[in-house]
């Protein structure tokens, strides 16, 4: 009988990961050495909300807060392409890179500069890696071909379709694609697009998970059974979508919406 899978999700969370990352990164680990199995981490890098990668720093000195993010090509790109997809512009990793040593040690902000990643979430993932986070970890990633075609239908879910240049991750709601454009705002965007008809016919690479179908999808791949989460995520998973799995709730860390900028051991 094959041994334990231990899962936790997440978005990429900044170029240095919130400290709620780290968190659930230790809980695994810990759970782990306890019960033995693999760690896989489930990166959810079809997310395409900007704001998930904020990465929020103290000074080294000082203590105040610092506020980074990506910067982006265009609008577009910036608010609908996928992270998995939005490319990271060289002149933005130049200028952050001068400002972060006064906020990071010099081994991570060396990582920072070479760091040669094209997109953002391969951004990410490279500094997650060289932090050590991913030491005898399993990465798999929503935005991955493969996952997506192994993966089981959902019927609440987005698409990646060409949109005014970029590729965007469109929710299909009410038989049509539509981008989220704040509060009740949307822009509905034609019904036949990359040969998708309004029936919805969209190649299974295309699609990738809301919120609410994103556990089941998720495990009909990495069949875990266990998966660790904050008290937030745990209270809006539909439990129901995976009886098998045993829910860990992750440990506490202080200021855990606050980046951590150290190498693990």
């Amino acid at each position: 009988m094959a041994g334990p899978v231990i899962c936790f999700g997440q978005q990429p969370c900044g170029f240095f990961p919130k400290r709620f990352l780290v968190a659930k990164f230790r809980t695994a680990k810990r759970l782990q050495s306890e019960i033995g199995g693999e760690i896989v981490f489930f990166y959810h890098d079809a997310d395409h909300d900007p704001r998930e990668t904020k990465t929020t720093l103290r000074d080294k000195r000082y203590g105040d807060a610092g506020h980074f993010n990506f910067e982006f090509e265009n609008k577009v790109q910036r608010k609908y392409s996928p992270l998995y997809l939005k490319r990271v512009m060289k002149d933005w990793q130049f200028k952050a890179g001068k400002q972060l040593r006064e906020y990071v040690g010099p081994g991570l902000l060396e990582a920072f500069v070479k760091n040669e990643a094209g997109t953002v979430a391969d951004f990410c993932l490279e500094m997650y890696r060289a932090m050590g986070l991913l030491d005898g970890v399993r990465v798999v990633r929503s935005g991955d071909k493969e996952f997506r075609r192994a993966a089981c239908e959902i019927e609440e879910f987005f698409a990646d379709v060409p949109h005014e240049g970029e590729i965007v991750r469109a929710r299909w709601m009410d038989g049509v694609l539509k981008l989220h454009e704040g509060g009740e705002s949307y822009v509905t965007l034609p019904g036949a697009i990359n040969g998708a008809s309004v029936g919805g016919n969209f190649a299974k690479e295309q699609i990738s998970p809301t919120r609410d179908s994103r556990l089941k999808w998720m495990q009909s791949v990495v069949g875990c059974t266990h998966y660790v989460a904050g008290l937030g995520e745990q209270a809006y998973l539909n439990k129901g979508d995976a009886p098998e799995i045993t829910y860990v709730v992750r440990e506490t860390i202080e200021r855990s919406d606050e980046a951590y900028a150290e190498r693990e051991a």
